[in-house]
């Protein structure tokens, strides 16, 4: 080892990345990757005494897998902006650091819930499934008709960063903004008059609902039947928030009888073993998580993590900090 490389932290990577964001780490710190599918194994039989471990959502850190880290690491820096699939209470009890992404990723996550909102209302799956089958007999006037989301009104449940984010390109797409939130916003915030007081109230007056939320003790489980029951003829409904927000048997038989026109969903519960009951729905668009999968987010959040461990390392105070 040099004498450059043994004054740098030794980072354990516990999550493969790009490859760019990875040669970033590797510039900046003494890293090691892992090799296989048990990273947290690996870490603990190693004689490296690594500081820090990074990770992403693929690599649960609860009590158990905490408890059983090496004494010398000190931070946890996690590959995503939220945060369930870390135990905080225990990682603060145990002192260590613990650094998130917010921010990075949000324009990626915005422009994602365009594509499921269109891909939603434009029947993309049945047009994919049309063409690639090769079972296209040309243009009809009757084939394949959507609904245009001009002129619509689209409701936000949680107008945090990303919320805000959506509700400008939406507008722009000829949209009217109604959202619904923990708090009420001041008369000046924006798109204050589309303020609703409930999930509710906000979605007897939606033609779509996106779920922009956190997943939480209140949210989970949200969209329900009794939820549903509500929804305007023609309901379009997003989730790029998580996946336990919506109860699925619900969500699916709303979309078999028609009660719902479509579902454009990124996240579901379980995932990557969801409720097989979506596949057999022509009128739900899926795709695989791919909310922060740019080139542009997965180098962001990378970079903050970098500079989080090297901010914290040099006692400095450091924005991304959860706990």
């Amino acid at each position: 080892m040099s004498q450059e490389s043994s004054k740098r932290s030794a980072l354990f990577m516990a999550t493969r990345l790009i490859d760019l964001v990875e040669a970033r780490f590797e510039s900046a710190f003494s890293l090691t990757r892992t090799r296989g599918a048990a990273p947290l194994d690996e870490l603990a039989t190693s004689e490296t005494d690594f500081e820090a471990v990074v990770f992403s959502l693929d690599v649960a850190m609860q009590k158990e897998q905490i408890e059983a880290l090496p004494e010398s690491v000190r931070a946890l820096a996690t590959y995503s902006v939220g945060t369930d699939h870390i135990d905080l209470e225990v990682a603060r009890d145990r002192g260590l650091a613990v650094f998130n992404t917010p921010g990075v990723l949000a324009d990626s996550v915005a422009e994602n819930a365009l594509f499921l909102m269109l891909g939603a209302a434009r029947r993309a799956s049945e047009s994919v499934d049309l063409i690639r089958g090769r079972n296209w007999s040309g243009w009809s006037p009757r084939q394949l008709v959507g609904l245009q989301l001009s002129g619509r009104t689209l409701g936000i449940l949680g107008m945090g960063d990303i919320g805000l984010r959506i509700a400008a390109r939406a507008e722009a797409l000829g949209m009217k903004i109604l959202y619904s939130n923990r708090r009420q916003p001041s008369p000046g915030a924006a798109y204050a008059s589309g303020y609703r007081a409930s999930a509710e109230q906000l979605i007897r007056e939606s033609d779509v609902l996106l779920l922009a939320c956190p997943s939480t003790d209140e949210t989970r489980g949200i969209v329900n039947a009794q939820l549903l029951a509500n929804a305007k003829p023609e309901l379009i409904l997003v989730n790029i928030a998580r996946g336990d927000l919506i109860e699925d048997e619900a969500l699916i038989a709303a979309l078999r009888e028609g009660r719902v026109w479509s579902a454009g969903l990124d996240v579901f519960a379980g995932e990557p073993d969801l409720n097989p009951g979506y596949f057999d729905l022509p009128n739900v668009f899926m795709l695989p998580h791919i909310g922060s999968s740019t080139r542009e987010a997965r180098v962001g959040m990378g970079q903050i993590l970098i500079d989080a461990l090297l901010d914290w390392k040099a006692g400095l105070p450091v924005s991304n900090r959860v706990c």
